[in-house]
């Protein structure tokens, strides 16, 4: 990377804490390479507390967006100058454009990704029927852009737990916001009949629990025999590859089960658009990273 650093280099970066694991710079720095974009891409240890003061490092330094990771993601919302429709609605942003005034626009891609990725295994939700399950970050960005991008009916399913008011909230806000849904409510996941019978009826069903990823590799967000062959199914997590629900959906014969990898990829995907204006070289990111 040194040999294409100059003194025009445009910085992008990550903040929030954790970042040493992350992907995101070596994604990034891969596509400006391959696309001759004269940009850099850095990741940023950053506290909560620390957030203004990073934010406002970045503009100072004349960077040109940046990405935001927990536990960043709600206090960057309240320091830009503007928020997508459904980074309002999620009430976070993962990613920040600075506009040519200097201004902030806040956005977020997690659910355009997720979405995005059931696309490209051949999902559409459009006029379809959804039950979600969970209440937490991803859940709530899935549910906002599902809305927004012409979902019929959602049903959002959580334990009644101390999460179980953010559905509460997200449903409201979604009935608000976007009052062609036909309909949107949220149920105790402790309720099997009620989960019985919403996903029986559903075209899709997405999991966006912690179930199925360590240590939780071994429990089914939902019971086997809920699984039918007209169902999609879907999965944040992503590591495992392939979760436990993903294999009982296979079992099952469910029309497709599409995995959480390629919610990385196509949020990060998003991301590179809105900073670059053009698309990321995304197929062969996914051949060199998510494989």
């Amino acid at each position: 990377m040194e040999r294409r650093i100059s003194g025009h280099t445009q910085l992008y970066g990550l903040i929030g804490s954790p970042v040493g694991h992350s992907g995101s710079p070596a994604m990034y720095n891969y596509s400006f390479e391959k696309l001759g974009i004269d940009a850099a891409y850095l990741a940023f240890e950053v506290p909560l507390e620390k957030t203004e003061d990073a934010v406002n490092a970045l503009r100072n330094l004349h960077a040109g967006g940046f990405n935001v990771t927990m536990p960043c993601k709600t206090a960057v919302a309240r320091l830009v100058d503007r928020l997508s429709p459904a980074a309002e609605l999620v009430g976070a942003c993962n990613t920040v454009v600075f506009e040519e005034d200097g201004t902030m626009t806040g956005h977020i891609t997690d659910g355009t990704g997720f979405l995005r990725n059931l696309k490209e295994h051949g999902v559409d939700i459009e006029g379809k029927k959804v039950v979600l399950l969970g209440t937490g970050g991803a859940a709530t960005a899935i549910a906002v852009q599902a809305a927004l991008d012409g979902v019929s009916e959602i049903a959002i399913f959580n334990r009644k737990d101390e999460f179980y008011a953010n559905g509460e909230e997200t449903v409201e806000k979604i009935k608000n916001a976007v009052p062609g849904i036909r309909k949107v409510y949220i149920d105790d996941l402790g309720d099997t009949e009620a989960l019985k019978q919403a996903v029986s009826g559903s075209d899709i069903l997405i999991n966006a629990t912690r179930a199925g990823m360590s240590p939780l590799e071994d429990v089914l967000p939902v019971p086997a025999e809920f699984l039918h062959k007209d169902l999609a199914v879907a999965d944040v997590v992503y590591n495992p590859r392939e979760t436990l629900l993903l294999k009982k959906a296979k079992e099952a014969g469910c029309r497709a089960v599409v995995g959480g990898i390629g919610m990385l990829l196509w949020q990060g995907a998003a991301a590179f658009e809105l900073f670059m204006g053009k698309e990321m070289p995304a197929q062969e990111v996914m051949e060199k990273f998510f494989k």
